[in-house]
């Protein structure tokens, strides 16, 4: 684990302040344009899945995450190298959000961390740094596309961290 400890305080999330680090899902920002015989507005294209290496293949997965207390205390970073990683909110669940640039090491200066409104997912760039799913309030279900396949998709870095909202 590091050894000092980084505070960071997090901030609301905006497509522009996120976009070193992937996509913000949200199709409020989104243009459209009408389907199934006009009954549906299609915001196609938010966010770019990545899937590189043998054998890769899209995944399409649930997950229902417990709420972490206030301020959040974290001991690491992971990456996907291989592949992004979306989180989409079911049910307008709010979440923090951890990131810094993908690299072969973190420089503490480019840690970020934003709160969602409970109405935006992320998709995180392959080999950008994030931390753990870590919803607000109450018990949280995610829509999460990732990177299946062969090769080892998941690396940690230690990095002592603890998130505050304003």
């Amino acid at each position: 684990m590091s050894e000092q400890l980084l505070q960071l305080t997090a901030e609301p999330l905006t497509p522009e302040a996120f976009v070193a680090f992937g996509e913000v899902i949200d199709h409020r920002s989104a243009t459209f344009f009408m389907i199934n015989d006009g009954r549906t507005r299609r915001y196609h294209d938010l966010a770019k899945v990545e899937t590189l290496g043998e054998e890769a293949r899209t995944l399409i997965s649930i997950f229902v995450s417990q709420p972490v207390q206030m301020p959040l205390e974290l001991a690491f970073l992971e990456r996907h190298p291989l592949g992004s990683q979306a989180f989409v909110p079911l049910h307008g669940e709010r979440f923090v959000v951890v990131v810094a640039p993908a690299g072969d090491v973190i420089d503490p200066d480019q840690v970020r961390a934003f709160v969602t409104d409970g109405r935006q997912g992320v998709n995180y760039r392959a080999g950008t740094w994030h931390a753990i799913q870590s919803v607000l309030d109450r018990e949280g279900e995610f829509l999460v596309v990732d990177r299946g396949g062969v090769g080892h998709n998941c690396e940690e870095h230690p990095l002592a961290l603890r998130v505050v909202l304003k």
